[in-house]
C-alpha cells in the first residue's frame, strides 16, 4: 500500500481526507479527474485544449498539453500543496533578499517538477 498525502476538510479540519490518486495519463481521464477534484480548473483546461487541440490536424502539442494539464492537477488535487507554492510564490515576491528569494523560488520549481513525475495511480 502507498501511503497518500493527507488533507483535512472543514473549518476545523476534523475529517481526514485521502488525496485523489493521479488518474491515467490521457487527456480523458485527466478531465475527467479535473471535473471531479478540481473543478475550477475545469474551464481553463477546456478552453486551452479547445485553442490548442481541438481543431488541429497535428497532435505535435498533446503531449505538452498533458505535462502542464497534470502537473497543474497534480497540485490542485492538493490543497496543501497548493496553498504552499502560493505562500512560496508571494513570499519570493516581497522579499527584498535576493538570496532568499531565488532560495523560495526554486523550492517551489522543485515542488513543482515533484508534481509533474507523480505517476498515475499515485
Amino acid at each position: 500500500m502507498t501511503a497518500q498525502p493527507i488533507h483535512f476538510d472543514g473549518p476545523g479540519g476534523d475529517r481526514p481526507r485521502p488525496v485523489p490518486p493521479m488518474p491515467e495519463r490521457t487527456p480523458q481521464a485527466l478531465r475527467l479527474a479535473i471535473q471531479e477534484h478540481a473543478p475550477h480548473l475545469l474551464p481553463d483546461f477546456e478552453a486551452h485544449w479547445r485553442r490548442a487541440i481541438a481543431d488541429a490536424f497535428n497532435l505535435t502539442p498533446v503531449p505538452a498539453f498533458i505535462r502542464l494539464w497534470w502537473t497543474q492537477y497534480a497540485i490542485a488535487r492538493d490543497p496543501n500543496l497548493e496553498g504552499h507554492l502560493r505562500d512560496l510564490e508571494a513570499r519570493a515576491a516581497k522579499s527584498e533578499d535576493a538570496q532568499e528569494s531565488a532560495a523560495l523560488l526554486a523550492e517551489y520549481s522543485r515542488l513543482r517538477r515533484q508534481a509533474a513525475a507523480v505517476e498515475p495511480g499515485r
